[in-house]
């Protein structure tokens, strides 16, 4: 009798001590649940490949979630002003930042710059761009695709250089227009146009242009494309906003924007 209970305790201790455990752990994941949160962010087109890549190892580094909407920098600015719940802005260019700061819709300073644009003159058939950009004077194309200027720095960019090298009046009537760089990639690759300015991050991978020919347009040709991003003010206290911004600037985050061509 007296073995029978010793077993019945031991047996209740080992219960008591699993059910602690399971408890904890419930605990310490209804934990996790309960400190992680959610920003929505507004990205320029051109970033959309690193900011996926960003985006999924800030949630496994912090079990925060950026919930990401691409587009056209000049439209996520109208969208803004509309009321629209983005917490963070990650623009194509440092004015609209700049603007939204001023006018009292973004967080003034939380702005900085995450990356430098590169441009490229790209086309998807191999060897049909030369790497000074000689085919612009050519002419041997019937159509080269160009972002709206008025919404897309690229497109800003793209002109100054047409303008820089007096080829605006030649090109002007072969331009087919992009509503923003990810549509004039698009024009491209899909051949409604033989060649297009775009942003180099969406023809590079890993350090090299993944398919065709382009031409590095050299950085004095234009404007710097200074990226910057600012936390809007319905985010100023939320923890995800605070988070993403800080690992915009960390070295995981660095090495995944260059291996698209950025610089800093």
């Amino acid at each position: 009798m007296t073995q029978i209970t010793a077993r019945s305790t031991g047996f209740s201790f080992q219960l008591a001590r699993s059910a602690a455990v399971i408890g904890t752990a419930v605990l310490g994941l209804w934990s996790a649940q309960a400190q992680a949160a959610e920003v929505s962010v507004a990205v320029a087109a051109n970033f959309t490949a690193p900011m996926k890549k960003i985006a999924a190892e800030f949630e496994k580094d912090t079990g925060h979630k950026a919930e990401l909407s691409f587009g056209a920098t000049g439209k996520f600015y109208a969208q803004i002003n509309n009321g629209a719940p983005f917490g963070i802005l990650l623009a194509a260019d440092d004015t609209t930042p700049e603007k939204l700061a001023k006018e009292g819709k973004g967080v003034a300073d939380s702005r900085f710059t995450y990356a430098i644009g590169t441009l490229v003159l790209w086309s998807p058939k191999a060897g049909y761009v030369d790497d000074k950009g000689e085919v612009l004077k050519s002419g041997d194309y019937k159509h080269i695709a160009i972002a709206n200027p008025k919404l897309a720095p690229y497109g800003t960019a793209a002109m100054e250089v047409l303008n820089k090298q007096g080829l605006t009046a030649q090109v002007q009537p072969k331009v087919v227009m992009g509503e923003n760089i990810a549509q004039t990639y698009q024009f491209a690759a899909s051949g409604n146009a033989q060649l297009g300015f775009v942003a180099l991050s969406q023809v590079m991978e890993n350090g090299k242009i993944r398919e065709g020919s382009a031409w590095q347009v050299p950085a004095n040709m234009h404007e710097p494309i200074r990226q910057d991003a600012i936390v809007l003010n319905g985010a100023k206290d939320n923890e995800a906003a605070t988070a993403l911004m800080k690992y915009l600037r960390s070295p995981k985050a660095h090495d995944i924007i260059r291996s698209y061509g950025y610089s800093f």
